[in-house]
């Protein structure tokens, strides 16, 4: 994706599914992060801020995640310092944005401050990160959101000092049309070995199509999980048919890959983990069949078949990871309850006190699968 050179541009319809998903996940992460936290501090960058709107005016993502704060109906309660670090290189560009944090600063609460940094977003956090190493301090819990345009500026080894913070998220776009065009263009060799943090990313070259994509999506999850990523979820984002490219969040906890699918299913609400332009409207108009859960259903029995006795806790936890494409709200009733209706669930009576009720500590033993 090549970077539009005047200061506002047309918003493409996958743009609006990235935001959407990041405004669902903000909801959640702004009063887990920051409820009880007096004297502490959260912090979301946004790493390629851009100017704040776009041509047709609406939000970019600092004004989404700004008005988020703003709007929260738990607002009163983030007792954490709230810091939005907004970085953008282009200097008409971080004037625009600074237009627009003047006029929300006054509906933020007292406990939110606003930066806006002129610069790269590599070099910018590198220098934030040198100075809280010379200080012997951690980068307070964090969400740091990397968006450029093309592959060039988010290097891994950046990611990597990020992640190094047990509480420090990443949600950044993996820019597949950019990537699938530079993979044999000698130039860009510098830009991919520094995005991918290894030279690997070569071996793409040979493959072509969907072998290709499968091949750079899984690279580029597991330098994630070697950068400190425990959990990696991600999403696709298309134009029509075309897929554009995918958002790739990193996290050391199940509880952040859970909210971040929770998000996601509302925003994409089949379970393709897919967002194309326009089909959101039509959700809204048709209203929404219950999903279908039975391939869950199939891989907890496969997960599970086998080893016996195991907890409703360990199976939520094995849910909100990154192992699956579900989050936790989907298994209790859902599936539980259907899968010991049929046959393909006992469950240790002693162990709850009501039937069909599946409390952490309820013991559980799942069929394995039938294989035809």
């Amino acid at each position: 994706m090549a970077a539009p050179k005047a200061t506002l541009w047309t918003r493409d319809a996958h743009t609006e599914g990235k935001h959407l998903v990041l405004e669902h996940y903000l909801n959640a992460w702004f009063p887990i992060l920051g409820m009880g936290n007096r004297n502490g501090r959260i912090l979301f960058v946004d790493g390629f801020a851009g100017p704040g709107e776009y041509e047709g005016g609406e939000p970019g993502s600092p004004v989404v995640a700004m008005r988020v704060l703003a709007e929260h109906s738990a607002k009163s309660m983030i007792n954490a310092e709230v810091v939005f670090f907004f970085i953008e290189n282009d200097p008409r560009r971080a004037g625009n944005l600074r237009d627009h944090v003047d006029r929300w600063r006054p509906k933020l609460p007292a406990n939110a401050n606003v930066h806006v940094r002129e610069g790269s977003f590599d070099v910018s956090m590198k220098d934030v990160l040198d100075d809280l190493d010379e200080q012997g301090r951690r980068i307070a819990p964090a969400l740091v959101m990397i968006d450029p345009f093309g592959v060039k500026g988010m290097p891994m080894a950046v990611i990597r000092r990020i992640m190094a913070n047990p509480k420090c998220e990443v949600y950044a776009s993996f820019m597949w049309e950019s990537m699938n065009r530079f993979v044999s263009e000698p130039e860009f060799e510098g830009p991919l070995n520094e995005l991918f943090g290894s030279a690997s990313w070569q071996e793409a070259r040979r493959l072509d199509g969907g072998e290709r994509k499968d091949f750079l999506h899984g690279l580029y999850q597991r330098q994630l999980k070697d950068a400190g990523a425990k959990q990696v979820v991600h999403f696709h984002l298309f134009a029509g048919n075309r897929l554009k490219y995918s958002i790739f969040f990193g996290t050391r906890h199940t509880k952040g890959s859970d909210r971040m699918k929770k998000a996601i299913w509302k925003v994409a609400p089949w379970g393709d983990f897919a967002f194309r332009g326009g089909r959101q409207d039509q959700l809204v108009l048709l209203g929404l069949d219950t999903p279908d859960l039975r391939p869950l259903q199939r891989q907890l029995q496969d997960h599970y078949g086998s080893q016996g006795w195991v907890t409703v806790h360990d199976v939520l936890e094995f849910v909100r990871s990154d192992e699956t494409i579900y989050h936790d709200t989907q298994v209790k009733k859902p599936v539980l309850k259907p899968m010991e209706q049929n046959g393909l669930l006992r469950v240790d009576e002693n162990t709850r006190t009501r039937k069909w009720t599946y409390p952490n500590g309820c013991q559980l033993r799942f069929e394995p699968h039938a294989t035809s």
